[in-house]
């Protein structure tokens, strides 16, 4: 896991780089979505680990619309609003 976050932590820095860098004409926002319920756990190359995956996301995932429709609300301000961060999870079962 600590591979995994580094590289959350490396793409949040890159991002706010390239916001403060790119000029006026580029907003920037990182969307850090929790468990999604989609087909990822599928290239889990041992067993249980998928198994253990699949349920999960069966269980706690959240639809991939929820992350589509919070990236068009984004999208969707005004030229000048920058909506830095959105982070999508389900209430109380994801920490």
């Amino acid at each position: 896991m600590a591979v995994y976050s580094g590289t959350k932590m490396a793409v949040r820095g890159i991002c706010e780089g390239l916001r403060q860098e790119a000029g006026p004409d580029l907003r920037v926002t990182v969307v850090t979505p929790g468990l999604v319920d989609t087909p990822f756990s599928a290239g889990i190359t041992d067993d249980s680990t998928r198994a253990h995956y699949v349920a999960l996301a069966g269980e706690f995932g959240m639809p991939p619309s929820a992350v589509a429709e919070a990236i068009a609300y984004a999208i969707g301000q005004p030229a000048t609003v920058d909506v830095g961060e959105i982070v999508i999870r389900r209430p109380t079962v994801q920490a």
